[in-house]
């Protein structure tokens, strides 16, 4: 009795097993199906992701063994670009971008807020037509204290070669995007993208060594419970975003969740609902987060999943950068509370105006 118990709980798991590998999507296989073709396009943006998880699994296999291996944590000495203390991650995480698309063949140049200026590869201009914007390592003040990261990336259109390294093509709006997404680093790492046809997640199994479709077609709520901001800069903020956080502190339903790392936060309220905030200060009030390379892209990614990305006063995807590094403030994540904290704001606008 008890074998044959035992031969019926093996054959339910190999069953098991079989239905799993049938149902399995890949990340390749998904980019193709969501493209509807495998013209020459379609399997060059197909290539692009697989480079981009490549680099992510890259990225993951080092985050596992950061306590173990030499020069993982901590900070390099330097300064980059923004005026920001360096972590090696930083470095590293570039340097892997860089490697895994050089020789694609794909890409005719990166842009990272780790360099100053694009890096240009010659060699693959006369065939590669696209230019991959990218945040390597988001959230690196996480990594010494084994929290959450994650990497942020779109995919532009080439237009013009710039051997200069201007790039002034990149100085477009949001708009000109035809790829973004980001990587999560967390208890499982997880790929989530969007070509302009739904949000779509997907977490890698380290058996396989591939990203597996996880959710598709997320939607974000139109409301949610949870607002996302460093409450510890509340006396340098203006007062219309004092105003908004007030009002959260007096009405029920709400839920402060912070964790210094915006894919993480990001992420959250892509599935839960909500909004995450980082806007400027009276001092700076141009924000912190970049437009390019992390503003933008996560914009993309809320608009396609039913949300909206806002300045405070203009959608982000409308923003047109005057320079390669513009920072900007940033409101991101569920409609109807985006639309709130922008009527604090245009009410704050309004009493200027009439005084």
């Amino acid at each position: 009795m008890a074998n044959a118990q035992n031969e019926q709980s093996l054959e339910d798991r190999l069953a098991e097993a079989q239905a799993l590998d049938r149902d399995c999507t890949t990340l390749s296989r998904h980019v193709l199906q969501q493209l509807q073709s495998f013209s020459p396009d379609a399997q060059d943006i197909s290539a692009l992701m697989n480079r981009i998880a490549l680099a992510g699994k890259f990225i993951a296999r080092r985050l596992t063994r950061a306590g173990l291996v030499e020069d993982a944590l901590g900070f390099t000495g330097s300064v980059n670009v923004q005026g920001e203390s360096v972590k090696k991650m930083d470095i590293f995480a570039n340097d892997v971008f860089i490697s895994v698309f050089k020789q694609s063949g794909l890409v005719c140049r990166l842009a990272s807020e780790e360099m100053e200026k694009p890096y240009y590869i010659p060699e693959n201009c006369p065939i590669g037509r696209y230019t991959l914007v990218y945040d390597p390592i988001d959230g690196s003040s996480n990594l010494d204290t084994n929290l959450n990261v994650g990497s942020i990336f779109s995919i532009r259109q080439q237009e013009g070669t710039d051997e200069d390294g201007t790039a002034l093509d990149l100085l477009q709006h949001g708009r000109k995007q035809i790829a973004a997404g980001y990587i999560l680093y967390g208890p499982s790492t997880m790929l989530v993208y969007s070509l302009g046809t739904g949000v779509h997640a997907f977490t890698l199994d380290p058996s396989l060594g591939e990203f597996i479709l996880a959710n598709e077609n997320i939607t974000v709520p139109e409301k949610g419970p949870i607002y996302s901001v460093n409450e510890g800069n509340f006396w340098q903020w203006d007062d219309s975003l004092r105003d908004y956080i007030r009002y959260v502190h007096r009405h029920e339903g709400y839920t402060a969740r912070y964790g210094g790392a915006l894919v993480g936060d990001f992420h959250r309220i892509l599935f839960t609902g909500g909004v995450f905030l980082y806007p400027g200060t009276i001092k700076k009030p141009e924000g912190k987060l970049r437009l390019l390379y992390e503003s933008a892209p996560l914009a993309y990614l809320i608009e396609q999943a039913g949300g909206r990305a806002s300045t405070g006063t203009q959608d982000i995807m409308d923003v047109v950068p005057e320079e390669l590094h513009q920072r900007t403030p940033l409101i991101i994540g569920s409609k109807e509370d985006v639309a709130l904290v922008e009527s604090f704001i245009k009410e704050q606008s309004r009493q200027v105006t009439n005084t």
